[in-house]
C-alpha cells in the first residue's frame, strides 16, 4: 500500500482529570513522562505517542502546593477511541467527595465504559478512593497509597485491595501506591506503547534510576527498620543509604554512630530490631534485586549493591531465604 494512503496512528489522549487540591506530584511527574516520551519519538522520526489534556469540573483550581492552575478543559461528554482516564490524590486523612466538584466528576465518572475498547482508567494514590466511590474498582484488584488502604477497603468492599506494591494492572484497570509510584506505573505504559527502549531513554532523562515493576514493594528498602527514633542508629543507616557500596564494617558504623560496636549492636537489635551487618545485608540484596529486575546481570548486580563478587550475592540470597538464584528478570 502506498505509504501515503495508511490511515495515520491516533495518539493516545491521555486525561488528567484535576479537582482542587490535587496532589501535584502525582500528575506532574507522569505527565513528565510522557512528554518526554513524545519528544523520544519525535527524535526517532514518529508521531506523538499520546496527546495530554488536563479535565476537570472546574475551568481554574488551585493544586495541594497553592499554585493555581487555569486553562483546564471540562469532563469531556465522549472519549476517544484510545483513552487513559487518569484520576490522582489529594491531600488528607480521607478523600472527601461531598463537595460540588466532586459530585460533578463521581457523575461523569459512572458513565465511562472501561471494559471494552482501549479506553484504561490509571489511578496514582487515592485516585484509587476516587475510582472506588464511582463503583469502577468493584471485582477488580487495586492498590492506593498505604495510609489510604483501609479507606479504599471500606469504600469499595468488592475490590481486592493490595497492600505494598508499587502498582496493580487488573485488565483497562491500572493503579499505583502513589506519587513517585504513578512515574513507574507510567514507564511501564510507555514501555508497552512505545517499547522498553523508548520507556528506557524517558526514565534516563528524569534520572530515575532503577524503574520498578507491578510485583515490587511500595516502601523502598531504606524504609524498613526504621519506625524508631534513635539519632545515632538513624546516622548509620543514613550513611549507608547514601554509599551502600561503601566497605562497610562494624567497626566503621560505631564510628558513625560515636559509640563502640558492642553497643551498636546492642542498640540495632532494641530499636531496629536487626543487627547492623544483618541490616546491611538486606540493603544491599535489595539494590541486587533491583539492579536484575532493571536487566543488569548478576555480576554487574554485586557491583552496583556492595557485594565484593557474584558469590557474595549468591550466598547472601541464600542467607537470606530467597528462592532459587539471583538472575536477570528485565521484560
Amino acid at each position: 500500500m502506498d505509504a501515503r494512503l495508511k490511515p495515520k496512528v491516533q495518539p493516545i489522549e491521555v486525561l488528567f482529570v484535576l479537582l482542587p487540591d490535587s496532589l501535584i506530584l502525582d500528575w506532574a511527574g507522569p505527565a513528565e513522562a510522557l512528554r518526554i516520551a513524545n519528544l523520544c519519538m519525535r527524535a526517532a522520526g514518529k508521531p506523538d505517542a499520546f496527546r495530554l489534556r488536563f479535565v476537570g469540573p472546574e475551568a481554574r483550581t488551585r493544586s495541594s502546593v497553592g499554585a493555581m492552575v487555569s486553562d483546564i478543559e471540562p469532563l469531556p461528554a465522549q472519549l476517544a477511541e484510545a483513552c487513559w482516564v487518569v484520576l490522582v490524590g489529594q491531600p488528607g486523612a480521607r478523600i472527601a467527595v461531598d463537595n460540588e466538584p466532586a459530585r460533578r466528576l463521581m457523575h461523569w465518572l459512572r458513565g465511562l465504559q472501561f471494559a471494552t475498547g482501549r479506553v484504561e482508567l490509571l489511578t496514582v494514590c487515592a485516585g484509587a478512593v476516587l475510582a472506588a466511590h464511582a463503583g469502577l474498582l468493584d471485582g477488580r484488584r487495586a492498590t492506593t497509597h498505604h495510609q489510604h488502604l483501609d479507606e479504599l477497603r471500606d469504600v469499595a468492599p468488592a475490590c481486592d485491595v493490595v497492600a505494598n506494591r508499587v502498582f496493580l494492572m487488573d485488565g483497562p484497570v491500572c493503579s499505583s501506591a502513589g506519587v513517585t509510584t504513578g512515574i513507574d506505573l507510567f514507564l511501564h505504559r510507555i514501555s508497552k506503547v512505545c517499547g522498553p527502549a523508548l520507556a528506557a531513554q524517558v526514565a534516563q532523562g528524569m534520572v530515575v534510576a532503577l524503574r520498578r515493576g507491578p510485583n515490587d514493594p511500595e516502601l523502598s528498602p531504606f524504609l524498613r527498620f526504621r519506625d524508631h527514633l534513635h539519632p545515632a542508629i538513624h546516622r548509620v543507616q543514613d550513611m549507608i543509604g547514601q554509599q551502600p557500596q561503601a566497605d562497610w564494617s562494624l567497626p566503621r558504623m560505631a564510628e558513625v554512630a560515636c559509640t563502640s560496636p558492642r553497643h551498636l549492636t546492642r542498640l540495632f537489635l532494641t530499636h531496629a530490631a536487626i543487627a547492623p551487618l544483618a541490616y546491611l545485608r538486606n540493603i544491599r540484596l535489595d539494590l541486587a534485586e533491583a539492579a536484575l529486575r532493571s536487566g543488569h546481570s548478576v555480576t554487574q548486580a554485586a557491583e552496583l549493591a556492595g557485594f565484593s563478587s557474584d558469590t557474595q550475592l549468591r550466598r547472601t540470597w541464600h542467607l537470606l531465604g530467597k528462592a532459587g538464584s539471583p538472575k536477570c528478570r528485565a521484560g
